[in-house]
């Protein structure tokens, strides 16, 4: 089955596990969820991932989620640039999430990053998730 939105996708699995409670999500391999998962781990909102290989040859992503005195650490986690309308932002444009307690994800010309990660290294892009 085809996905237009992958990346939503995904991010719709990790709210779905969490609210669930579950220790572990999987979803599809990619290199752009594999950068956003990096930056979630890198900013401590997930415990890590692991990308596995399935028989067919499809690689899947085995996500791992985090809690803290048994609430999800991500309490909301929101799509910004979607298929149907791309969010821009310039580096003096850049969202901050919750006056600075979140983060929002970007792609930049150097990668997948977080919006810190692009003020400093003075790039701006898309604007594709937030979370808090």
């Amino acid at each position: 089955m085809a996905l237009n939105d992958p990346l939503g996708d995904m991010l719709t699995r990790i709210r779905n596990g969490q609210r669930a409670m579950k220790g572990a999500v999987s979803s599809p391999a990619s290199k752009l969820r594999q950068n956003v998962l990096a930056v979630l781990e890198r900013e401590g909102y997930i415990r890590g991932y692991e990308a596995s290989a399935e028989m067919g040859g499809r690689r899947e992503l085995s996500i791992e989620l985090k809690y803290h005195n048994g609430e999800p650490v991500i309490r909301e986690l929101r799509r910004v640039s979607k298929p149907g309308r791309r969010v821009y932002a310039g580096v003096k444009d850049l969202p901050r999430v919750y006056n600075g307690l979140g983060i929002a994800i970007l792609s930049t010309p150097r990668g997948v990053m977080s919006d810190a990660e692009a003020r400093e290294a003075r790039v701006g892009g898309e604007i594709l998730c937030t979370v808090f």
